[in-house]
């Protein structure tokens, strides 16, 4: 989603969401506001940074800024997990692939986000699923590098 879209989500949600200097941090949220650094220099950063928080509001409770305490590192892997479905998904790199795209910096470009979130994304479903995972009549591979492959059963 566009960082405009999830500006309207987030209206949608009576969140309030404002640009602010918020040194050490790119986004942060507390109760219904959230704030999002404003020297982050591109929409697609922006967008990103939004959806994690977004995540935060949807999945956690509470202040999860020690991340020495488990709990809270879990909170923030599970609201970080929602931002890359939000934004990417599995299905959004089943489109990438089928949209011809062959490396990561294509897919990121094509899916409007930074290459290195793109990139943390793919890590994240790795541990999450493992080497490969299927959805509908596609495989994706994520080890020993990310590699798309449609059934024969599709074609």
């Amino acid at each position: 989603m566009t960082y405009e879209e999830l500006l309207e989500h987030a209206d949608e949600q009576n969140l309030i969401v404002r640009e602010k200097n918020i040194p050490g941090y790119s986004g942060r949220i507390y109760d219904n506001r959230i704030a999002i650094h404003k020297d982050i220099d591109t929409q697609a950063e922006k967008s990103c940074v939004l959806a994690e928080e977004l995540g935060h509001y949807y999945t956690n409770f509470g202040d999860v800024l020690d991340q020495s305490d488990v709990t809270c590192r879990k909170q923030e892997y599970k609201a970080r997990l929602w931002g890359y479905n939000l934004q990417i998904g599995l299905i959004g790199i089943i489109r990438a692939f089928e949209h011809g795209c062959r490396s990561s910096c294509e897919a990121a470009e094509f899916l409007n986000i930074p290459e290195d979130y793109f990139l943390d994304a793919i890590e994240c479903y790795r541990k999450k699923f493992g080497i490969y995972t299927i959805i509908d009549n596609y495989i994706i591979y994520f080890e020993p590098t990310l590699a798309v492959y449609r059934t024969l059963s599709s074609l």
